[in-house]
């Protein structure tokens, strides 16, 4: 299993350096990467101290995960954004490639994290989520566990 950690303080110039530092990896997982991170710049703060970590796991998956010191603010994937909304795509950004997504809480912190496909299989034919984008339940309030 091979790990990549790097830890910072977030801030919307490091979005686009932490992407140019995972160029290595498929477009999904910058992707995925550059969203975790800019919703704790949205919603925790500019000067965060986070740790990106993507984890190469043995089941065909890369897990990104990004921790940061607020327990509070969780992600939510409550509504589609209308297309005159200047931000709300977030997660649906996420949700889109994702295998799945979740939240770890901690007394001192959260990580947010969502696993991605290695094998090239379309998101959707790995996993139909009707209603996914649709905003019927919100999906990271239970922490999900990985395998």
């Amino acid at each position: 299993m091979t790990t990549w950690e790097l830890s910072l303080l977030v801030t919307p110039k490091a979005v686009p350096e932490v992407r140019h530092l995972l160029r290595r990896h498929a477009y999904d997982v910058r992707l995925c990467a550059s969203e975790l991170l800019t919703n704790v710049v949205d919603h925790v703060g500019e000067g965060t101290p986070v740790t990106v970590r993507v984890v190469e796991l043995s089941v065909g998956r890369i897990r990104v995960e990004v921790t940061d010191p607020d327990p509070r603010a969780l992600p939510l994937l409550a509504r589609p954004a209308r297309v005159t909304d200047e931000s709300g795509r977030g997660l649906a950004l996420l949700d889109a490639p994702a295998v799945r997504w979740g939240v770890e809480q901690g007394a001192d912190g959260k990580t947010v994290w969502c696993e991605v496909a290695t094998d090239g299989t379309p998101s959707g034919a790995r996993h139909p989520r009707p209603g996914a984008l649709r905003g019927s339940v919100p999906r990271a309030v239970t922490p999900k566990r990985s395998p």
